[in-house]
């Protein structure tokens, strides 16, 4: 009896077990697909950008000396030949003083001179005096009037060094960082400026193509001025991921290519209405593109392999075949304008592309299906449940 049991219990674990096997889930075959159809599309190419003033000008002193008051702090709003700054003028004003006694002397030589000159004259009339005194006299003149002209020449230096002792702003815009305080000893020679003004009233921002896509722009437009000249008005993302809010245009393309990036650098300007943009900043152009007929997939629904475009079309039999395809460069982040590779009609895996292969059957389902389905998994998770249980 005892054997009969534990045959009888054997036969009931073997039997609960295949049960619980027959139930593990197999491979999920299902994959969201579309149909390829067109339409017209409007995308906008994101590029990363930075942000410029249209005059940047490190302000510098001209001459030496230690700063004896700032006149404006950072951030503030300057107008065309405002004062900064003030350097110690003590040895300048003693320079300039020096140079106008300097003057005044040779002022006086000169009027001197010119007496020696006339009576000299009347004495090479009545034949008292050789020639050569009298040329000996007019080239004394002459050179006290050239020793004029130089201590005049440094007198003006002399001013200038004084005048340059208050630093001034050479443009209307806006003060940067000032890295020196009252107290510090500048010169021209310094590494770092004593501040920036960044005019702001426009803006330049500046952004870059690749190669290849400025060669393409260039031949779509049939040559590098024309499409400049036809490139849309553009948009500024800003770095907090807002629009700007006014658009810009594309004004000009640099003549080199960065051999490090492959890059060229392009520039589009802006009006800065109230003052938003600062110079140093970052953000994003976004640049519109229009296509008609268009047939337009997700991104997701591509691999890459070698720099190539790659979907999976669903073939007869529901097997799956990869195909190369080409885009367009422009894209909106999410989505590709394929110029080349499908057909309208055609079925083209849009999810889970990287769990297939040639030749495998999958099971067609919509994408709203997908979402469905994965809706379904996430509550069964939650729930504590294995995917297939009920």
């Amino acid at each position: 009896m005892k054997k009969i049991a534990l045959c009888m219990l054997s036969a009931l674990l073997l039997t609960a077990c295949g049960s619980k096997s027959s139930q593990m889930p197999e491979a999920n075959k299902d994959f969201a697909v579309i149909t390829v159809q067109t339409t017209s599309a409007d995308l906008q190419t994101s590029y990363p950008a930075t942000i410029k003033g249209k005059q940047d000008i490190e302000i510098r002193p001209k001459v030496s000396g230690y700063l004896t008051k700032l006149l404006v702090d950072e951030g503030a709003t300057v107008t065309k030949g405002q004062p900064l700054f003030l350097i110690d003028s003590e040895t300048y004003q003693a320079a300039v003083k020096s140079a106008e006694a300097q003057v005044r002397v040779i002022k006086a030589n000169i009027a001197s001179q010119e007496l020696t000159v006339q009576n000299k004259k009347s004495l090479f009339e009545q034949h008292i005096i050789s020639d050569y005194d009298m040329q000996m006299a007019k080239n004394t003149l002459e050179s006290l009037k050239a020793q004029l002209s130089q201590a005049e020449a440094q007198l003006m230096s002399a001013r200038d060094n004084l005048r340059w002792c208050t630093v001034s702003s050479p443009t209307n815009g806006v003060v940067g960082s000032i890295p020196y305080r009252v107290g510090s000893l500048v010169s021209a020679s310094n590494a770092q400026p004593l501040t920036t003004v960044s005019n702001i009233e426009e803006m330049y921002v500046y952004f870059s193509m690749t190669e290849k896509q400025l060669l393409t722009l260039t031949r779509e437009q049939g040559g590098l001025h024309t499409a400049i000249t036809k490139m849309p008005a553009v948009t500024l993302k800003l770095a907090d991921g807002t629009d700007f809010g006014s658009t810009g245009t594309v004004s000009t393309v640099s003549g080199v290519i960065d051999q490090n990036t492959g890059a060229v650098q392009m520039r589009a300007t802006f009006k800065n209405t109230g003052h938003v943009l600062r110079s140093g900043g970052t953000g994003s152009i976004l640049i519109p593109t229009h296509a008609d007929n268009a047939i337009i997939i997700p991104q997701k629904a591509t691999f890459d392999i070698q720099n190539k475009h790659f979907v999976y079309v669903v073939g007869a039999g529901n097997k799956v075949q990869s195909r190369e395809i080409e885009v367009l460069t422009q894209h909106d982040g999410q989505n590709y304008v394929v110029t080349s590779g499908l057909k309208v009609g055609e079925r083209v895996v849009v999810d889970g592309v990287n769990q297939l292969k040639n030749e495998m059957v999958i099971n067609p389902i919509t994408p709203a299906q997908a979402n469905q389905a994965a809706e379904k998994a996430k509550q069964a998770l939650k729930d504590g449940k294995m995917p297939g249980e009920n």
